[in-house]
Protein backbone atom coordinates (compact mmCIF):
# COMPACT_ATOMS: atom_id res chain seq x y z
CA UNK A 1 0.00 0.00 0.00
CA UNK A 2 1.54 3.58 -1.07
CA UNK A 3 2.58 5.36 1.73
CA UNK A 4 0.13 8.46 2.46
CA UNK A 5 1.78 11.92 1.71
CA UNK A 6 2.47 14.02 4.79
CA UNK A 7 0.48 16.96 4.92
CA UNK A 8 2.06 20.53 5.00
CA UNK A 9 2.33 22.25 7.92
CA UNK A 10 0.74 25.83 7.31
CA UNK A 11 2.11 28.60 9.71
CA UNK A 12 0.63 32.02 10.02
CA UNK A 13 1.92 35.04 9.89
CA UNK A 14 1.65 39.27 9.63
CA UNK A 15 3.74 41.35 7.14
CA UNK A 16 2.41 44.89 6.94
CA UNK A 17 -0.39 44.90 8.66
CA UNK A 18 -1.62 41.55 6.41
CA UNK A 19 -2.42 38.50 7.83
CA UNK A 20 -0.99 35.10 5.85
CA UNK A 21 -0.68 31.31 5.79
CA UNK A 22 2.45 29.74 4.46
CA UNK A 23 4.12 26.24 5.00
CA UNK A 24 6.64 26.12 7.40
CA UNK A 25 9.85 26.59 6.73
CA UNK A 26 9.03 29.32 3.61
CA UNK A 27 11.35 32.42 4.07
CA UNK A 28 9.84 35.79 4.39
CA UNK A 29 11.53 37.54 1.08
CA UNK A 30 9.04 34.39 -0.36
CA UNK A 31 6.06 35.18 1.89
CA UNK A 32 6.29 38.76 1.50
CA UNK A 33 5.81 38.10 -2.24
CA UNK A 34 2.67 36.30 -1.94
CA UNK A 35 1.08 39.05 -1.04
CA UNK A 36 2.69 41.81 -3.55
CA UNK A 37 5.26 42.29 -1.47
CA UNK A 38 8.48 43.27 -2.89
CA UNK A 39 11.18 43.46 -0.12
CA UNK A 40 14.38 45.02 -1.77
CA UNK A 41 17.36 42.77 -2.59
CA UNK A 42 20.68 41.91 -4.68
CA UNK A 43 22.20 38.73 -3.49
CA UNK A 44 19.48 37.13 -3.19
CA UNK A 45 18.28 34.83 -6.41
CA UNK A 46 15.53 32.32 -6.15
CA UNK A 47 17.75 29.82 -7.78
CA UNK A 48 20.46 30.69 -6.09
CA UNK A 49 21.69 30.30 -2.38
CA UNK A 50 21.21 33.35 0.19
CA UNK A 51 24.39 34.04 1.30
CA UNK A 52 22.69 37.37 3.20
CA UNK A 53 25.52 39.58 2.51
CA UNK A 54 23.96 43.07 0.28
CA UNK A 55 21.73 43.48 3.76
CA UNK A 56 19.08 45.25 1.45
CA UNK A 57 16.41 42.92 2.78
CA UNK A 58 16.24 43.32 6.65
CA UNK A 59 13.01 44.01 7.68
CA UNK A 60 12.20 44.29 11.32
CA UNK A 61 10.13 41.00 13.16
CA UNK A 62 8.36 42.00 16.42
CA UNK A 63 10.24 40.73 19.63
CA UNK A 64 13.26 40.10 17.48
CA UNK A 65 16.86 41.72 18.96
CA UNK A 66 17.33 43.37 15.70
CA UNK A 67 16.78 43.55 12.03
CA UNK A 68 16.42 40.20 10.31
CA UNK A 69 17.84 39.57 6.89
CA UNK A 70 14.06 38.13 4.99
CA UNK A 71 16.16 36.39 2.27
CA UNK A 72 17.66 33.53 5.13
CA UNK A 73 15.15 33.82 8.11
CA UNK A 74 12.22 31.83 7.57
CA UNK A 75 9.01 32.44 8.76
CA UNK A 76 7.50 31.67 12.59
CA UNK A 77 4.18 31.08 13.27
CA UNK A 78 2.73 34.12 14.84
CA UNK A 79 5.53 36.53 13.20
CA UNK A 80 4.58 40.14 13.14
CA UNK A 81 6.71 42.00 10.54
CA UNK A 82 7.41 44.84 9.22
CA UNK A 83 9.26 45.72 5.80
CA UNK A 84 8.47 49.58 5.90
CA UNK A 85 8.83 50.61 9.50
CA UNK A 86 11.18 53.77 10.16
CA UNK A 87 14.14 50.93 10.82
CA UNK A 88 14.52 48.88 8.20
CA UNK A 89 13.82 52.33 5.98
CA UNK A 90 16.53 53.58 7.57
CA UNK A 91 18.56 50.94 7.27
CA UNK A 92 17.92 50.72 3.87
CA UNK A 93 18.95 53.74 3.00
CA UNK A 94 22.01 53.82 4.42
CA UNK A 95 23.34 50.55 2.76
CA UNK A 96 21.98 52.44 -0.59
CA UNK A 97 24.66 55.35 0.43
CA UNK A 98 27.18 52.81 1.05
CA UNK A 99 26.95 51.30 -2.34
CA UNK A 100 27.00 54.56 -4.04
CA UNK A 101 30.09 55.84 -2.20
CA UNK A 102 31.98 53.92 -5.22
CA UNK A 103 29.08 53.20 -7.63
CA UNK A 104 30.22 55.30 -10.49
CA UNK A 105 27.19 57.69 -11.83
CA UNK A 106 27.17 56.76 -15.44
CA UNK A 107 23.83 55.50 -15.97
CA UNK A 108 23.24 57.50 -19.30
CA UNK A 109 26.19 55.06 -21.29
CA UNK A 110 25.20 52.09 -18.87
CA UNK A 111 23.09 48.90 -20.54
CA UNK A 112 21.41 48.17 -16.94
CA UNK A 113 20.02 51.74 -17.17
CA UNK A 114 16.13 51.57 -16.96
CA UNK A 115 16.16 48.21 -15.25
CA UNK A 116 19.00 48.66 -13.09
CA UNK A 117 18.14 47.67 -9.22
CA UNK A 118 20.32 49.85 -7.88
CA UNK A 119 19.25 52.84 -10.01
CA UNK A 120 15.16 52.01 -8.93
CA UNK A 121 15.62 51.39 -5.21
CA UNK A 122 17.80 54.88 -4.71
CA UNK A 123 15.25 56.52 -7.04
CA UNK A 124 12.68 55.06 -4.31
CA UNK A 125 13.94 54.76 -0.43
CA UNK A 126 17.83 56.62 -1.33
CA UNK A 127 18.89 59.48 0.62
CA UNK A 128 18.31 62.54 -1.62
CA UNK A 129 22.34 63.83 -1.70
CA UNK A 130 25.24 61.99 -1.12
CA UNK A 131 28.25 62.63 1.63
CA UNK A 132 30.98 61.79 -0.18
CA UNK A 133 34.38 63.68 -0.10
CA UNK A 134 36.84 61.01 -1.26
CA UNK A 135 37.39 59.99 -4.57
CA UNK A 136 35.83 57.21 -5.90
CA UNK A 137 37.78 53.69 -6.34
CA UNK A 138 38.79 52.79 -9.90
CA UNK A 139 38.85 49.28 -11.03
CA UNK A 140 37.63 49.77 -14.61
CA UNK A 141 36.51 47.33 -17.34
CA UNK A 142 37.45 43.40 -17.51
CA UNK A 143 36.93 40.83 -20.93
CA UNK A 144 35.96 38.06 -19.29
CA UNK A 145 35.60 36.07 -22.61
CA UNK A 146 33.04 34.81 -24.65
CA UNK A 147 30.35 37.67 -24.45
CA UNK A 148 31.20 38.79 -21.19
CA UNK A 149 32.45 42.20 -20.60
CA UNK A 150 32.53 43.04 -16.62
CA UNK A 151 32.78 47.02 -15.38
CA UNK A 152 33.66 46.75 -12.62
CA UNK A 153 33.46 50.20 -10.96
CA UNK A 154 29.56 49.16 -11.08
CA UNK A 155 29.95 45.93 -9.14
CA UNK A 156 28.23 45.64 -5.93
CA UNK A 157 30.23 42.49 -4.76
CA UNK A 158 26.24 40.13 -4.61
CA UNK A 159 28.19 37.67 -5.81
CA UNK A 160 25.31 35.92 -7.89
CA UNK A 161 27.64 35.58 -10.90
CA UNK A 162 30.20 33.65 -8.48
CA UNK A 163 27.02 31.39 -7.67
CA UNK A 164 25.29 30.61 -10.69
CA UNK A 165 28.63 29.37 -12.00
CA UNK A 166 29.45 27.50 -9.03
CA UNK A 167 26.42 26.01 -8.23
CA UNK A 168 24.10 25.92 -11.58
CA UNK A 169 26.43 25.86 -14.31
CA UNK A 170 29.37 23.58 -11.73
CA UNK A 171 32.03 25.20 -13.70
CA UNK A 172 34.14 27.64 -11.35
CA UNK A 173 35.47 30.26 -13.17
CA UNK A 174 34.35 33.00 -11.25
CA UNK A 175 36.11 34.22 -7.74
CA UNK A 176 36.06 36.97 -5.04
CA UNK A 177 39.30 38.52 -4.91
CA UNK A 178 41.30 40.71 -3.03
CA UNK A 179 40.09 42.24 0.74
CA UNK A 180 38.11 45.37 1.98
CA UNK A 181 37.61 48.24 -1.23
CA UNK A 182 39.94 46.45 -3.04
CA UNK A 183 37.29 43.45 -3.94
CA UNK A 184 36.80 42.67 -7.48
CA UNK A 185 35.06 39.23 -9.12
CA UNK A 186 37.60 37.97 -11.66
CA UNK A 187 38.17 35.20 -13.50
CA UNK A 188 40.82 32.05 -12.17
CA UNK A 189 44.18 31.43 -13.71
CA UNK A 190 43.47 33.13 -16.52
CA UNK A 191 41.18 31.35 -18.08
CA UNK A 192 37.50 33.12 -18.97
CA UNK A 193 33.96 32.58 -19.88
CA UNK A 194 34.60 31.04 -23.27
CA UNK A 195 34.15 27.76 -23.91
CA UNK A 196 30.58 27.64 -21.51
CA UNK A 197 27.85 28.05 -22.95
CA UNK A 198 25.75 29.17 -20.13
CA UNK A 199 28.25 32.04 -19.32
CA UNK A 200 25.47 34.93 -20.52
CA UNK A 201 23.39 33.78 -17.82
CA UNK A 202 25.21 35.76 -14.98
CA UNK A 203 24.71 38.52 -17.66
CA UNK A 204 20.85 38.10 -16.62
CA UNK A 205 21.33 37.77 -12.78
CA UNK A 206 23.76 41.07 -12.60
CA UNK A 207 21.12 43.50 -10.60
CA UNK A 208 23.69 46.58 -11.55
CA UNK A 209 25.21 47.14 -15.27
CA UNK A 210 28.43 45.40 -13.90
CA UNK A 211 28.15 42.38 -16.48
CA UNK A 212 27.52 43.32 -19.37
CA UNK A 213 26.84 41.37 -23.12
CA UNK A 214 28.89 42.27 -26.06
CA UNK A 215 26.34 41.26 -28.44
CA UNK A 216 23.94 43.90 -26.66
CA UNK A 217 26.79 46.29 -25.95
CA UNK A 218 25.39 50.01 -26.42
CA UNK A 219 23.19 48.95 -28.94
CA UNK A 220 19.52 49.96 -27.79
CA UNK A 221 18.10 51.31 -24.58
CA UNK A 222 15.83 49.33 -22.18
CA UNK A 223 13.03 51.16 -22.36
CA UNK A 224 12.97 51.19 -26.07
CA UNK A 225 12.38 47.83 -26.56
CA UNK A 226 9.19 45.80 -26.58
CA UNK A 227 8.82 42.73 -24.92
CA UNK A 228 7.02 39.48 -26.50
CA UNK A 229 7.05 35.98 -24.77
CA UNK A 230 8.27 33.62 -27.17
CA UNK A 231 9.72 30.42 -27.19
CA UNK A 232 13.47 29.93 -28.60
CA UNK A 233 13.88 28.20 -31.80
CA UNK A 234 16.98 27.29 -31.70
CA UNK A 235 16.81 23.88 -30.39
CA UNK A 236 14.03 21.50 -29.65
CA UNK A 237 14.42 22.44 -25.25
CA UNK A 238 12.16 25.15 -26.13
CA UNK A 239 13.52 27.49 -23.66
CA UNK A 240 10.83 30.11 -22.49
CA UNK A 241 12.00 33.26 -24.00
CA UNK A 242 11.25 37.06 -24.38
CA UNK A 243 12.01 38.37 -27.42
CA UNK A 244 12.83 42.42 -27.04
CA UNK A 245 12.54 44.25 -30.36
CA UNK A 246 12.96 47.85 -31.19
CA UNK A 247 11.91 49.34 -34.75
CA UNK A 248 10.43 46.04 -35.52
CA UNK A 249 13.87 44.30 -35.21
CA UNK A 250 15.34 41.78 -32.69
CA UNK A 251 17.41 42.76 -30.19
CA UNK A 252 18.43 40.30 -27.68
CA UNK A 253 16.31 37.10 -26.46
CA UNK A 254 16.53 36.74 -22.79
CA UNK A 255 15.25 33.75 -20.75
CA UNK A 256 11.40 33.75 -19.05
CA UNK A 257 11.34 31.90 -16.02
CA UNK A 258 10.02 28.14 -16.33
CA UNK A 259 10.53 25.89 -13.61
CA UNK A 260 9.42 22.95 -15.91
CA UNK A 261 11.47 23.96 -18.93
CA UNK A 262 14.43 25.77 -18.22
CA UNK A 263 14.49 27.41 -14.52
CA UNK A 264 15.46 31.15 -15.33
CA UNK A 265 18.51 30.10 -17.68
CA UNK A 266 19.11 29.35 -21.66
CA UNK A 267 22.17 28.92 -23.46
CA UNK A 268 24.17 30.78 -25.25
CA UNK A 269 24.02 29.06 -28.65
CA UNK A 270 19.99 29.94 -28.17
CA UNK A 271 20.46 33.39 -26.81
CA UNK A 272 22.90 34.51 -29.70
CA UNK A 273 21.01 32.99 -32.94
CA UNK A 274 18.74 35.23 -33.79
CA UNK A 275 20.28 37.33 -36.47
CA UNK A 276 18.34 35.13 -39.10
CA UNK A 277 15.30 36.49 -37.48
CA UNK A 278 15.75 40.08 -39.02
CA UNK A 279 17.34 39.19 -42.00
CA UNK A 280 15.97 41.08 -45.12
CA UNK A 281 15.23 39.74 -48.77
CA UNK A 282 11.92 37.98 -47.34
CA UNK A 283 9.61 36.86 -50.38
CA UNK A 284 6.69 39.24 -50.18
CA UNK A 285 3.82 38.82 -52.44
CA UNK A 286 2.45 35.45 -53.87
CA UNK A 287 4.01 34.78 -56.98
CA UNK A 288 2.65 32.50 -60.00
CA UNK A 289 4.82 31.01 -62.31
CA UNK A 290 4.15 31.95 -66.05
CA UNK A 291 6.46 30.78 -69.05
CA UNK A 292 10.05 31.46 -67.47
CA UNK A 293 9.17 34.34 -64.54
CA UNK A 294 7.80 34.65 -61.35
CA UNK A 295 4.91 37.14 -61.47
CA UNK A 296 3.75 38.95 -58.65
CA UNK A 297 -0.19 38.70 -57.89
CA UNK A 298 -2.38 38.65 -55.75
CA UNK A 299 -3.40 36.26 -52.60
CA UNK A 300 -6.91 35.75 -54.17
CA UNK A 301 -5.76 35.48 -57.61
CA UNK A 302 -3.03 32.72 -56.43
CA UNK A 303 -5.03 30.76 -54.36
CA UNK A 304 -7.50 30.29 -56.88
CA UNK A 305 -5.60 29.31 -59.52
CA UNK A 306 -3.35 26.85 -57.20
CA UNK A 307 -6.52 25.05 -56.08
CA UNK A 308 -7.99 24.59 -59.40
CA UNK A 309 -4.53 23.14 -60.48
CA UNK A 310 -4.17 21.11 -57.37
CA UNK A 311 -7.69 19.33 -57.99
CA UNK A 312 -6.14 17.65 -61.21
CA UNK A 313 -2.99 16.56 -59.87
CA UNK A 314 -1.74 12.95 -60.05
CA UNK A 315 1.31 10.77 -59.02
CA UNK A 316 1.58 11.52 -55.19
CA UNK A 317 3.23 14.33 -53.08
CA UNK A 318 6.75 14.24 -51.82
CA UNK A 319 6.96 17.01 -49.50
CA UNK A 320 9.32 18.85 -47.62
CA UNK A 321 9.06 20.65 -44.28
CA UNK A 322 10.93 22.79 -41.58
CA UNK A 323 11.38 21.81 -37.75
CA UNK A 324 11.04 25.54 -37.40
CA UNK A 325 7.40 25.80 -38.58
CA UNK A 326 4.30 25.65 -35.83
CA UNK A 327 2.33 23.01 -35.01
CA UNK A 328 -0.33 24.61 -37.07
CA UNK A 329 1.60 25.09 -39.72
CA UNK A 330 2.86 21.21 -40.10
CA UNK A 331 -0.80 19.71 -39.46
CA UNK A 332 -1.98 21.89 -42.28
CA UNK A 333 0.91 20.82 -44.03
CA UNK A 334 -0.02 16.97 -43.45
CA UNK A 335 -3.97 17.59 -44.65
CA UNK A 336 -2.57 19.38 -47.87
CA UNK A 337 -0.45 16.38 -48.83
CA UNK A 338 -3.46 14.08 -48.21
CA UNK A 339 -5.89 16.28 -50.14
CA UNK A 340 -3.26 16.01 -53.01
CA UNK A 341 -3.26 12.33 -53.15
CA UNK A 342 -0.98 11.46 -50.02
CA UNK A 343 2.67 10.73 -50.28
CA UNK A 344 6.05 10.77 -48.07
CA UNK A 345 6.82 13.86 -45.83
CA UNK A 346 10.66 14.88 -44.46
CA UNK A 347 12.49 17.54 -42.76
CA UNK A 348 15.89 17.98 -41.92
CA UNK A 349 17.12 19.34 -39.18
CA UNK A 350 21.13 20.40 -38.26
CA UNK A 351 22.10 18.54 -35.09
CA UNK A 352 25.17 18.56 -32.50
CA UNK A 353 27.06 17.50 -29.37
CA UNK A 354 24.19 18.03 -26.81
CA UNK A 355 25.12 19.78 -23.42
CA UNK A 356 23.36 19.90 -20.14
CA UNK A 357 23.20 22.05 -17.38
CA UNK A 358 24.53 20.62 -14.53
CA UNK A 359 22.52 22.42 -11.72
CA UNK A 360 19.77 21.76 -13.22
CA UNK A 361 19.65 18.78 -15.90
CA UNK A 362 16.23 18.91 -17.48
CA UNK A 363 18.12 22.10 -19.10
CA UNK A 364 20.52 21.33 -22.01
CA UNK A 365 20.89 22.31 -25.44
CA UNK A 366 19.70 19.68 -27.54
CA UNK A 367 20.85 17.59 -30.15
CA UNK A 368 18.77 18.97 -33.21
CA UNK A 369 18.70 22.15 -33.42
CA UNK A 370 15.27 23.10 -34.37
CA UNK A 371 12.37 24.10 -32.20
CA UNK A 372 9.58 21.45 -33.40
CA UNK A 373 11.11 18.59 -34.49
CA UNK A 374 9.32 16.33 -32.19
CA UNK A 375 5.93 18.08 -33.49
CA UNK A 376 7.09 17.45 -37.17
CA UNK A 377 7.50 14.00 -36.00
CA UNK A 378 4.20 13.30 -34.35
CA UNK A 379 2.38 14.85 -37.03
CA UNK A 380 3.95 12.08 -39.32
CA UNK A 381 6.76 13.49 -41.04
CA UNK A 382 10.16 11.73 -41.02
CA UNK A 383 13.50 12.87 -40.53
CA UNK A 384 16.20 13.04 -44.06
CA UNK A 385 19.61 14.19 -44.87
CA UNK A 386 22.88 14.12 -42.84
CA UNK A 387 24.06 14.81 -39.53
CA UNK A 388 24.40 18.76 -40.66
CA UNK A 389 20.88 18.65 -42.03
CA UNK A 390 22.33 18.84 -45.82
CA UNK A 391 21.04 16.33 -48.62
CA UNK A 392 18.32 13.84 -48.22
CA UNK A 393 16.19 15.79 -51.17
CA UNK A 394 16.87 13.16 -53.87
CA UNK A 395 13.30 12.00 -54.41
CA UNK A 396 11.85 15.11 -54.30
CA UNK A 397 14.15 16.52 -56.94
CA UNK A 398 13.63 13.83 -59.37
CA UNK A 399 9.38 13.50 -58.56
CA UNK A 400 7.56 13.27 -61.25
CA UNK A 401 3.91 14.55 -59.30
CA UNK A 402 3.43 17.54 -56.72
CA UNK A 403 6.92 18.53 -54.92
CA UNK A 404 5.04 20.58 -51.52
CA UNK A 405 8.54 22.42 -49.62
CA UNK A 406 7.26 24.68 -46.91
CA UNK A 407 9.94 26.60 -44.64
CA UNK A 408 12.75 24.33 -45.69
CA UNK A 409 15.30 26.89 -47.47
CA UNK A 410 16.57 24.52 -50.47
CA UNK A 411 19.86 26.48 -49.65
CA UNK A 412 22.19 22.95 -50.72
CA UNK A 413 19.37 21.61 -53.32
CA UNK A 414 20.77 20.97 -57.05
CA UNK A 415 19.73 24.15 -59.62
CA UNK A 416 17.40 21.78 -61.13
CA UNK A 417 15.26 20.99 -58.01
CA UNK A 418 11.97 20.03 -58.71
CA UNK A 419 12.15 20.83 -62.28
CA UNK A 420 11.06 17.40 -63.47
CA UNK A 421 7.37 17.86 -60.89
CA UNK A 422 3.90 18.21 -62.38
CA UNK A 423 3.11 20.92 -59.90
CA UNK A 424 6.13 22.86 -57.53
CA UNK A 425 4.55 24.60 -54.47
CA UNK A 426 6.46 26.75 -52.29
CA UNK A 427 5.96 28.04 -49.13
CA UNK A 428 8.55 30.13 -47.28
CA UNK A 429 10.42 33.05 -46.50
CA UNK A 430 13.19 33.93 -48.76
CA UNK A 431 13.68 32.85 -52.54
CA UNK A 432 16.41 30.88 -52.89
CA UNK A 433 17.49 29.44 -56.52
CA UNK A 434 15.82 26.17 -56.28
CA UNK A 435 13.02 27.58 -54.80
CA UNK A 436 12.84 29.88 -58.06
CA UNK A 437 11.78 26.85 -59.74
CA UNK A 438 7.88 26.27 -58.28
CA UNK A 439 5.12 27.04 -59.88
CA UNK A 440 3.89 28.59 -57.49
CA UNK A 441 6.10 30.56 -54.38
CA UNK A 442 3.78 31.74 -51.03
CA UNK A 443 5.36 34.32 -48.32
CA UNK A 444 4.96 32.57 -44.88
CA UNK A 445 5.80 34.19 -41.42
CA UNK A 446 8.37 33.46 -39.33
CA UNK A 447 7.29 32.12 -35.61
CA UNK A 448 8.16 36.03 -34.45
CA UNK A 449 5.44 37.10 -36.68
CA UNK A 450 2.96 34.98 -36.05
CA UNK A 451 0.87 33.11 -32.92
CA UNK A 452 1.46 29.61 -32.68
CA UNK A 453 2.61 26.85 -31.04
CA UNK A 454 5.96 24.34 -31.03
CA UNK A 455 6.29 20.67 -29.09
CA UNK A 456 9.17 20.45 -27.68
CA UNK A 457 11.68 17.31 -26.68
CA UNK A 458 9.48 16.42 -23.61
CA UNK A 459 6.57 16.85 -25.86
CA UNK A 460 5.17 19.77 -24.04
CA UNK A 461 3.50 21.99 -25.97
CA UNK A 462 4.24 25.79 -25.92
CA UNK A 463 3.06 29.03 -27.03
CA UNK A 464 4.63 32.29 -28.68
CA UNK A 465 2.99 35.06 -29.72
CA UNK A 466 4.18 37.52 -32.32
CA UNK A 467 6.82 40.32 -31.95
CA UNK A 468 7.72 41.80 -35.18
CA UNK A 469 5.16 43.05 -38.05
CA UNK A 470 4.35 40.72 -41.04
CA UNK A 471 6.60 41.63 -44.18
CA UNK A 472 4.15 43.25 -46.46
CA UNK A 473 1.61 40.28 -48.02
CA UNK A 474 3.56 37.34 -46.05
CA UNK A 475 0.62 35.04 -44.12
CA UNK A 476 0.92 32.26 -41.70
CA UNK A 477 0.99 28.94 -43.64
CA UNK A 478 -1.76 27.53 -41.59
CA UNK A 479 -3.65 30.11 -42.69
CA UNK A 480 -2.49 29.94 -46.62
CA UNK A 481 -2.86 25.94 -46.46
CA UNK A 482 -6.10 26.28 -44.94
CA UNK A 483 -7.33 28.56 -47.83
CA UNK A 484 -5.96 26.15 -50.55
CA UNK A 485 -7.92 23.40 -48.67
CA UNK A 486 -10.40 25.27 -48.17
CA UNK A 487 -10.78 25.25 -52.43
CA UNK A 488 -9.15 22.14 -53.38
CA UNK A 489 -11.89 20.07 -50.37
CA UNK A 490 -14.47 22.61 -49.87
CA UNK A 491 -14.30 22.76 -46.17
CA UNK A 492 -13.91 25.76 -44.10
CA UNK A 493 -10.86 27.76 -43.29
CA UNK A 494 -9.49 27.66 -39.78
CA UNK A 495 -9.93 31.86 -38.99
CA UNK A 496 -7.68 31.57 -35.88
CA UNK A 497 -4.62 29.98 -34.21
CA UNK A 498 -7.10 28.10 -32.18
CA UNK A 499 -8.83 26.92 -35.28
CA UNK A 500 -5.52 25.73 -36.68
CA UNK A 501 -4.53 24.06 -33.27
CA UNK A 502 -7.29 22.24 -32.52
CA UNK A 503 -7.39 20.70 -36.30
CA UNK A 504 -4.29 18.84 -34.97
CA UNK A 505 -6.56 16.30 -33.37
CA UNK A 506 -7.61 15.00 -36.67
CA UNK A 507 -3.92 13.77 -37.39
CA UNK A 508 -2.98 12.89 -33.49
CA UNK A 509 -5.26 12.19 -31.02
CA UNK A 510 -2.98 13.20 -27.81
CA UNK A 511 -3.30 17.05 -29.46
CA UNK A 512 -7.15 17.18 -29.30
CA UNK A 513 -7.06 16.53 -25.66
CA UNK A 514 -5.41 20.30 -25.41
CA UNK A 515 -7.28 23.31 -25.66
CA UNK A 516 -5.31 26.03 -27.44
CA UNK A 517 -6.27 28.45 -24.99
CA UNK A 518 -5.21 26.19 -21.96
CA UNK A 519 -1.49 26.48 -22.84
CA UNK A 520 -0.92 29.90 -21.49
CA UNK A 521 2.31 31.31 -21.24
CA UNK A 522 3.88 27.67 -19.45
CA UNK A 523 2.21 25.20 -22.17
CA UNK A 524 1.31 21.92 -21.46
CA UNK A 525 2.55 18.81 -21.50
CA UNK A 526 1.01 16.26 -24.56
CA UNK A 527 -1.73 13.86 -22.18
CA UNK A 528 -0.57 9.80 -22.31
CA UNK A 529 3.36 11.18 -22.34
CA UNK A 530 4.35 7.45 -22.14
CA UNK A 531 2.85 6.01 -24.69
CA UNK A 532 4.40 8.63 -27.01
CA UNK A 533 7.49 8.37 -26.25
CA UNK A 534 7.17 4.95 -26.45
CA UNK A 535 6.09 5.20 -29.73
CA UNK A 536 9.27 7.31 -30.74
CA UNK A 537 11.33 5.28 -28.89
CA UNK A 538 12.72 7.79 -26.60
Amino acid sequence: MAEEATPTELITCTIDGMVLQVPKGTRIIDAAAQLGIDILHYCYHAALSAPAQCRMCLVEVEKAPKLMPACVTTVMDGNVIHTQSEKSLKSREGTLEFYLVNHPLDCPVCDQSGECKLQDYVAVEGRAMGRLAEPKRIIGRDDFGGDVLYEGDRCIMCTRCVRFMREVAQDERLGVVARGHRMAIDTFFEEGMEGNIWADNVVDICPVGALVSKDFLHKARSWDLDRTPSICPNCTQGCNVTLQVRDDEVMRLKPRPNEEVNSYWMCDYGRLNYSWINRGGRIEAPLVREGERLVPTSWSDALVRLSELAKGAAGGVSAVVSPFMSNEDLGAARRVIAALGGGEGVFRVERGEEIVLPGFPQLALREDRAANVHGAELLGFTRAGDDKGKGGLQNAAVHGGVVFVMGDELADAPADFGTGASLFIYVGHVLSPAARNAHFVLPATTFAEMEGSFTNVHHRVQRFWPALHVPAMARPAWQILGVLLAGVRGVDAPATPADAFSLLGELRAEYGELRFSDLGAQGRPLPRLGALAETMGD
